[in-house]
């Protein structure tokens, strides 16, 4: 009986280890995911030809979707999942909520393209609208390819009517893009791996801290130095 008790408690300890690192596991994807965002960030400031600063300045959200999957011939897809930051009253932004991205899209194309895709949100109403259900950029609210450069005389004779601008970078190419027909949804699974707890969009929209990891800090300061 003794033998059997000291069985039970490694078996209980390397479970417990199990458990552990399968959690840490999960939220390194997620962490994987930022640190991607960042980068998709950085390129986008490297480049000759960006988002105009003054853009970014008035905007109150941006979403990140690195490697996007383009895919198609004649009929394409695009797949995949990023984050989404809201500025906030006293202007930093918030922590990041986990979205997907899907749809299709109708044109000339062949093969298929990996494509880091920054969305630019004017409003952060638009944001809070993610969080109440899915909805279709060029439907449910409006979408257009974003004016390109670095000064903010770039777009001094744009009209900016659309609620979402988009932004498209590959193979070294920097782009307004149009995506109309894509739908935008929250990864509640990723939130809730992420920050252990569910916690709503609006919530995290709203702004309270909930994580201290240094990567996340260095997403909002790597976002803050494009403008």
């Amino acid at each position: 009986m003794k033998n059997l008790k000291l069985f039970r408690l490694p078996a209980m300890f390397l479970l417990g280890l199990g458990l552990m690192l399968t959690s840490a596991t999960i939220q390194d994807k997620e962490l994987d995911k930022v640190e991607d965002a960042t980068g998709v960030l950085r390129d986008f400031g490297k480049m000759k030809e960006s988002i105009p600063r003054d853009m970014l300045q008035k905007t109150n959200g941006i979403i990140i979707i690195p490697k996007l999957i383009n895919a198609g011939l004649v009929i394409g897809g695009k797949r995949g999942k990023g984050i989404a930051m809201a500025k906030l009253a006293d202007g930093k932004w918030s922590n990041p909520v986990f979205v997907t991205l899907t749809g299709g899209s109708f044109g000339l194309q062949a093969g298929v393209q990996s494509v880091d895709l920054v969305l630019v949100v004017k409003s952060t109403n638009t944001l809070h609208r993610i969080g109440t259900g899915s909805f279709t950029l060029g439907g449910d609210i409006s979408a257009a390819a974003g004016p390109v450069g670095r000064s903010s005389s770039a777009n001094t004779d744009y009209k900016l009517e659309a609620e979402v601008y988009s932004y498209s970078r590959s193979r070294g190419l920097f782009a307004g893009i149009s995506i109309n027909g894509a739908k935008l949804d929250i990864d509640a699974k990723a939130n809730k791996d992420f920050y252990g707890q569910s916690y709503t969009a609006r919530t995290l929209f709203e702004g309270s801290d909930k994580t201290t990891q240094a990567s996340v800090k260095e997403l909002k300061t790597t976002l803050t130095g494009l403008y």
